[in-house]
């Protein structure tokens, strides 16, 4: 268009030509009838949820405080008052064999209080640890009642673009010092195209790969994720930014080289003292700010936006929820692992010097692992849940014959009275040994030492005529 002004192949342009010094050595221009700038359009994302969307509610310290000080408290508090209680354990090492708590299934109702869960908990006896539970409930309806409100809040998808400050800015203006390094790109042999060669040449240079032949063509690379960045006009980009219906396009950062539009003509030419007195009554009267608002206001339509909000959500939206399942299954892997190992290596070390007390105290499930005595109370409590054995359970086939019963079953009750019957026979066995080794150690004049007491072992089986031995 320059070049048919300065060849004398047309009288006017008007468009958005930008005034600058090398356009005014050749052609005649107005008096500005618009200002502008180079600017920056870039287009908005949908931002990711992170992994550890879940744990944003809170911060790091709230998070230690409620895992490593108020559940613990609780826990050890609960537990305390339950042992110091006379109606509860009353300071005793062993506990009853009709009272089911101990630190871990204190630790189970703790947690099962902290989440609502409907499972099974074994709760206390004593007045004061279940005043301290109804305490620790409280806590936790508060608790969940904040990290719900603020969770909705977190899981919502929030656009993100890339923020500019403008042309100046270091990412741009020397685009290798940045990795990912940036793609941005502009018209060539424009104003913005000779302005950015002028005074940033390395980023000049390091767009000509990005660069586009239209406007239009920039505009749907920013859309589509093949630029990040597109630099032009800002007068331009604002007016392309209104257009767009769906509104994912915005102008950032400060407009750089600050200048007019203005209209062209020929050197010396008759109509530009005419043109700028008609721009200075339309400014002068308003026309020009009214034309401006009229034309520069678009379709955008943030309401359509919004409403794009309530879209299913993806994948990448709820991958905290299966960060989460994931890491319970692996933790869930470990303590199988240590189960295994104190059943395999740990269990007979303890067996010599805790009789089931004080880890039964911990934990009953340890306790029992190590004493026979712990084996004798779980076939009680299976005898107490199974007292009436349904007759479908007892069939002809794979039947046994237990000792001291007189008839056959093949229910999990009597399968477990036939082991124990069979480890009591064991026991009587190496007593009778035991004696027969001491009798010849006598008749050698060795004086063996005295036996301990012995410890009668529960009544296990039912009287006769009970509902059990029929």
């Amino acid at each position: 268009m320059i070049a048919d002004l300065i060849n004398r192949k047309t009288d006017m342009v008007m468009t958005s030509l930008m005034i600058n010094s090398d356009r005014e050595a050749v052609v005649d221009f107005t008096v500005p009838f618009m200002e502008s700038g180079i600017a920056i359009v870039v287009a908005k994302r949908t931002g990711i949820i992170s992994p550890t969307a879940f744990l944003e509610p809170f911060d790091s310290a709230s998070w230690m405080l409620v895992g490593l000080v108020a559940i613990q408290v609780s826990a050890f508090t609960i537990f305390l008052f339950e042992w110091l209680s006379p109606s509860g354990f009353n300071m005793k090492v062993a506990p009853s064999t009709n009272h089911r708590f101990s630190l871990f299934r204190t630790y189970w109702l703790v947690w099962a209080v902290l989440f609502q869960a409907a499972v099974h908990v074994d709760c206390p006896k004593g007045f004061t640890a279940r005043f301290m539970t109804n305490v620790w409930a409280m806590f936790a309806v508060v608790f969940l009642a904040i990290y719900t409100a603020n969770l909705a809040a977190f899981m919502i998808t929030r656009e993100e673009f890339h923020e500019f400050s403008g042309i100046d800015d270091h990412r741009l203006a020397k685009p290798f010092s940045h990795k990912p390094m940036f793609k941005f790109g502009t018209i060539p042999w424009g104003h913005t195209d000779s302005t950015l060669k002028k005074y940033f040449r390395e980023m000049h240079a390091y767009m000509k790969r990005h660069n586009r032949t239209i406007v239009g063509e920039g505009i749907e690379a920013v859309l589509s994720g093949e630029l990040d960045a597109f630099i032009y006009d800002g007068t331009v980009l604002d007016y392309l930014v209104s257009q767009d219906e769906d509104c994912r396009l915005l102008t950032v950062g400060s407009w750089y080289a600050m200048t007019g539009y203005g209209i062209a003509f020929q050197r010396n030419s008759k109509y530009v003292r005419m043109f700028n007195q008609r721009l200075l009554d339309f400014r002068e009267n308003g026309d020009l700010e009214r034309l401006r608002r009229y034309w520069m206001t678009g379709s955008c339509k943030p309401g359509k936006q919004e409403r794009k909000s309530s879209d299913p959500l993806a994948l990448e939206q709820f991958l905290s929820a299966f960060l989460l399942l994931m890491s319970g299954i692996l933790l869930a892997a470990f303590l199988l692992l240590l189960e295994h190992l104190y059943f395999k290596y740990v269990r007979h070390h303890l067996a010599r010097t805790d009789r089931g007390g004080c880890c039964a105290l911990v934990s009953l499930s340890m306790g029992k692992s190590l004493t026979f005595r712990g084996a004798v109370y779980e076939a009680q409590d299976m005898y107490r849940n199974n007292r009436r054995v349904p007759s479908q359970h007892q069939h002809s086939g794979g039947h046994r014959t237990i000792s001291g019963i007189g008839r056959n079953c093949n229910c999990s009750y009597c399968e477990g009275l036939h082991t124990l019957w069979a480890t009591r026979r064991e026991l009587e066995a190496c007593r009778l040994r035991i004696r027969h080794l001491e009798k010849q150690m006598e008749a050698h004049g060795i004086r063996p030492l005295p036996p301990p007491p012995p410890q009668s072992l529960p009544s296990l089986l039912p009287p006769p005529g009970s509902p059990g031995n029929r």
